[in-house]
C-alpha cells in the first residue's frame, strides 16, 4: 500500500511547487496584481525626485550667488538680516505675533 502512495509523491510534489510559484507569479511582491501600484509608487517617486532636483537647483544657484567671484550683495544682505536678527535703520519693520502666522 505504502508502494502505491509513493508513486504519487513526485507528482504531488511537482503539483505544489507550481502551485507555489504561480500564487507567487500572480500575487508577489513583483506579481502581475501588483504591477499598477509599482506603476503609482514609481510616478509618485518620478514627481519628489523632480521636485528634489529643482530644489537642489535653486539651492545651488543661491550658493553660487555667495561666492568670492560673484557675491550679490543683496543675498548676503537678505542672509545676514535673517541669520543674525539686524535691520538696517532705514527698514520699515513690521512684527507679527506667532498666533497670526
Amino acid at each position: 500500500m505504502l508502494a502505491r502512495f509513493l508513486t504519487y509523491v513526485p507528482t504531488a510534489v511537482l503539483a505544489v511547487l507550481i502551485f507555489y510559484f504561480g500564487f507567487n507569479a500572480l500575487t508577489g511582491e513583483r506579481g502581475f496584481l501588483t504591477a499598477r501600484q509599482r506603476q503609482a509608487t514609481l510616478a509618485e517617486d518620478l514627481a519628489r525626485l523632480d521636485g528634489l532636483r529643482a530644489e537642489r537647483q535653486a539651492l545651488e544657484q543661491r550658493a553660487r550667488l555667495l561666492r568670492n567671484d560673484s557675491l550679490s550683495a543683496d543675498l548676503l544682505e537678505e542672509r545676514a538680516h535673517v541669520v543674525l536678527g539686524f535691520a538696517d535703520p532705514r527698514d520699515y519693520v513690521i512684527r507679527i505675533s506667532a498666533k497670526a502666522r
